[in-house]
């Protein structure tokens, strides 16, 4: 039974994340500041955490270490974004975005990382997305995070290994609360029309996508990205809609 810790597990790509590990057996700890859902039961166990916040995640991740006496894969998930034009951020929403999105991923490989060293093995992932592979707009301060978590695997990956491996998995247009919550029916339409496969990924094809890249399978995979979006960003045209946004975590 593999320790497992996810950041923003409590819905979404995370939550099926959760769920995806939890089914295999593994020991699933999420590390949120929402508690999940309760129509269902929950898979693993939740921690209330900032995942901006270095301290209490590097003693969330301590304590699944000491509780379980082994970590064996921790995935940043937890993003948000906002929806502004370039001109008009707000100081304090660029900063949170980045704090959360960039930061985030930095402050918990950098906790785990540590531990993964000492024990000789580990997975590092995170969740990117193509908006950090070429412009989107309304969301700049949301793509450079995405594009820094890609830079952030390479750098890790060429730190740390052979002993571990860091990757992250770059999602397309997927439906989760995030993505329904700014999304008008007529936007979804839209974004499906421009994707090859005809639709948003459901969140459990990311998560199947993240239990991969932690299998012993994936094993000579490391410091690179993993891009799941149905095909979206094999053409070029995807940046000349303005209503574009990918579901984060």
């Amino acid at each position: 039974m593999r320790t497992v810790v996810i950041t923003g597990a409590s819905s979404g790509i995370g939550r099926a994340t959760a769920a995806r590990f939890a089914a295999a057996g593994d020991h699933v700890v999420n590390l949120d500041l929402r508690a999940p859902a309760q129509a269902e039961t929950p898979p693993g166990v939740w921690e209330c955490v900032d995942a901006a916040d270095w301290g209490a995640v590097r003693r969330a991740v301590t304590e699944a270490k000491r509780q379980t006496g082994r970590l064996d894969v921790v995935i940043a998930n937890a993003g948000i974004s906002i929806r502004h034009d370039v001109l008009a951020i707000k100081e304090e929403d660029a900063r949170r975005v980045v704090d959360v999105n960039l930061l985030g991923v930095l402050g918990l490989w950098q906790a785990a990382g540590s531990i993964m060293l000492e024990q000789g093995h580990g997975v590092l992932l995170a969740t990117a997305s193509v908006n950090g592979r070429r412009g989107y707009p309304y969301y700049a301060d949301y793509n450079a995070t995405k594009a820094g978590i890609v830079a952030l695997a390479q750098t890790f990956a060429l730190e740390l290994s052979p002993a571990v491996r860091a990757a992250c998995v770059s999602p397309g247009a997927v439906l989760t609360p995030m993505q329904l919550a700014e999304y008008s029916e007529q936007m979804l339409a839209e974004t499906n029309a421009r994707i090859p496969s005809g639709r948003h990924a459901d969140p459990a094809e990311i998560a199947a996508a993240f239990y991969y890249l932690a299998s012993d399978e994936a094993g000579f995979f490391t410091g690179q990205e993993l891009v799941v979006d149905g095909g979206e960003t094999a053409g070029a045209t995807t940046s000349a809609y303005g209503t574009a946004i990918r579901g984060g975590g």
